[in-house]
């Protein structure tokens, strides 16, 4: 035997029913926080500021990845220094 129940509710009808916690001022106050930080930041990231905060890094992976290409091309011609001992 098969019994099928339906029954209408509204979501905040079936929350209060099994007793769950009203979430929704939780979850306005922390959109707010999100949207607050992520405004702050937009306005941080003019290009100006970009470019002052990532041009040392960008040069120094520049030096880095050159270093590693001779090193290998060093070494593979040959002509790479033998590390001193």
């Amino acid at each position: 035997m098969k019994v099928t129940f339906d029954i209408e509710c509204s979501p905040e009808e079936a929350r209060r029913f099994f007793g769950l916690p009203d979430v929704a001022p939780m979850q306005e106050a922390v959109m707010k926080e999100i949207e607050r930080k992520m405004m702050d930041n937009i306005k941080a990231m003019d290009p100006e500021s970009m470019m002052k905060n990532w041009a040392p890094m960008a040069i120094q992976n520049w030096n880095e990845m050159q270093k590693m290409f001779w090193n290998q091309v060093g070494a593979s011609t040959g002509s790479a220094k033998k590390p001193a001992k």
